[in-house]
């Protein structure tokens, strides 16, 4: 489960064409009011939380009329709420034309992969016209994934997973960032800024895009004489500040080479930021996150962060939306694929733009 903008690309970025060329889409779109939320079928292990458009009422396809199930994180997970803000955007396109796009996520993080598969065969069961979903965990959301594609849904995954878990299933389409490239460019920056042993916090250990991201910071960071190791922790800590934040600082305490500490997401990056001041590694060890926050950018601004990896997450809701109702009313399909979304690298040189895109809701 992922900001910039000028700023320095990191991995390939999207053309103006490409870019362009789904963007022009939003001009059409009309106001979405009034969303409707509850739980999805699935058993305790499936346990979700959904939201349809308005005019939706099945989320199934009704007279011809389109029907997209979005399956995403917690709705009360920073990033997702953008990306959600993303898909909720791209929705009133699909609305317009009298069809529904419908949201689910899960409860929490505890069983994602099996979860998320639980997901995609309640978004089966409707019948809809396309199901939008990050393959997450492969092993776990691979089978359900190839069953809807067997069906003649269509299908797109978007933020996690890559072009090769795309073909794996039979998706149309990946709409996201490189986690790989991602983390590879966060291990050259910290190379670079003098960091001799990194440690990636992952949160989700088993998660494919958690685990390209520090692979990505060790192969970076390699590749400039430095070093990277990786601290998994039990996902249950997962939006567990204090767990996290407790966690890091024995890892500092324990290992005095360490010199910089790299999350998964904004919410550890608070936690290690915490987790530093405690051990009293201020000074000496240096901070990195994926994804954005205020308080990421603050930090960034402050001097005491040195760089935050967008993957942009309102456009990969936006634009997976975009792409899947296109396509299923047109025809319509930009060729690119992957459709990339990111990463780009916010640090202190372009740190003030990106402030202003919180602002708005979308970075």
């Amino acid at each position: 489960m992922e900001r910039k903008q000028p700023r320095r690309l990191l991995g390939r970025r999207p053309s103006r064409r490409a870019l362009g060329a789904v963007s022009v889409l939003a001009a059409a779109a009309t106001a979405l009011t009034g969303c409707a939320s509850g739980k999805a079928s699935g058993g305790d292990t499936g346990k979700a939380t959904a939201s349809a458009g308005v005019g939706a009422t099945s989320g199934t396809k009704s007279g011809g009329k389109i029907s997209i199930y979005v399956i995403g994180g917690k709705s009360d997970d920073p990033f997702w709420s953008t990306v959600k803000r993303g898909v909720d955007d791209a929705a009133k396109l699909v609305k317009s034309q009298g069809g529904s796009v419908t949201y689910l996520g899960p409860q929490n993080y505890d069983n994602l992969g099996p979860d998320a598969a639980k997901l995609t065969l309640t978004a089966i069961s409707q019948n809809p016209s396309a199901i939008l979903v990050p393959d997450w965990v492969p092993a776990n959301q691979n089978s359900a994934i190839k069953q809807a594609v067997a069906k003649g849904i269509t299908v797109l995954t978007y933020n996690a997973g890559g072009i090769d878990a795309a073909k794996a299933v039979g998706a149309l389409k990946y709409v996201g960032s490189d986690d790989y490239e991602a983390g590879k460019a966060g291990g050259v920056k910290f190379a670079e800024d003098g960091a001799k042993n990194i440690l990636c916090v992952n949160t989700v250990p088993g998660s494919a895009n958690q685990e390209a991201r520090c692979k990505g910071i060790k192969d970076g960071a390699t590749s400039k004489g430095s070093s990277s190791k990786q601290l998994p922790l039990p996902s249950s800590n997962f939006g567990n500040p204090s767990a996290v934040s407790q966690a890091i600082k024995a890892a500092l305490l324990q290992d005095s080479s360490i010199d910089a500490v790299v999350t998964i997401g904004v919410g550890d990056a608070d936690s290690a930021a915490a987790a530093i001041k405690q051990a009293n590694a201020v000074s000496k060890v240096k901070l990195g996150t994926f994804d954005l926050s205020q308080s990421q950018l603050d930090r960034i601004k402050a001097g005491t962060q040195v760089f935050a990896i967008d993957q942009q997450p309102y456009l990969q809701g936006f634009y997976v939306v975009s792409i899947a109702n296109q396509y299923l009313s047109y025809g319509v399909l930009p060729p690119q694929n992957p459709f990339l979304t990111g990463p780009l690298l916010v640090t202190k040189d372009n740190v003030s733009e990106a402030i202003n895109g919180t602002k708005a809701g979308v970075r």
